[in-house]
């Protein structure tokens, strides 16, 4: 039987078959883990498919340091988290919305803010492969820097200096954005 990591590097090479084992070994308990996140059935399915989708579009250009298998599920939290995300700034303003129907609600901040997470996430998935899997390791899953050097095996030193280099090239990537950057971006979190 052939491993995810062999079938993964024919994904590379664009083989669709071996897409179609990798989607149908995983579809169903990718859905059933983002289901620990999203409370409904359709959007979870809508998330997983639309990762599966983009897996598939950008498969020249990944390169899986951990396990295929961990690898998907970790970007399912992160996708489903963003979700959560995204759905927040979208809830806000429908109760701004229902608290004042009559009044003129200024639309401008509402959707410069859902840019800017668009525009966020699209910079964190540019960064190079280790770069980000360090940031989210520290921004999103709230790992101290000694917790993951541990855990990919590196220097404290090299965290930190790729945790600088994310933040300058996140900082210059959405510098159109700065009065409205949250403060994770802006502020660098001291190893601990």
């Amino acid at each position: 039987m052939i491993s995810d990591q062999e079938l993964f590097l024919k994904i590379r090479q664009g083989d669709k078959k071996s897409f179609e084992v990798l989607f149908k070994t995983y579809y169903a308990s990718l859905c059933h883990f983002s289901r620990s996140f999203i409370k409904d059935q359709d959007d979870c399915e809508e998330v997983v498919q639309d990762f599966f989708l983009k897996l598939w579009e950008k498969r020249e250009e990944l390169d899986i340091n951990t396990s295929v298998k961990s690898y998907l599920f970790s970007a399912i939290r992160n996708r489903c988290l963003n979700y959560i995300k995204h759905s927040k700034i979208k809830l806000e303003y429908q109760l701004e919305v229902l608290k004042n129907p009559e009044s003129d609600i200024d639309t401008s901040n509402y959707f410069m803010e859902i840019d800017l997470v668009e525009k966020i996430d699209k910079s964190i998935a540019a960064l190079p492969d280790r770069r980000r899997e360090i940031f989210i390791l520290s921004r999103e899953q709230g790992l101290k820097y000694r917790e993951i050097a541990d855990q990919l095996g590196i220097s404290i030193k090299t965290v930190e200096t790729q945790m600088g280099q994310a933040l300058k090239d996140l900082r210059e990537k959405l510098k159109e954005y700065k009065n409205l950057l949250v403060s994770f971006l802006l502020i660098g979190k001291r190893p601990q």
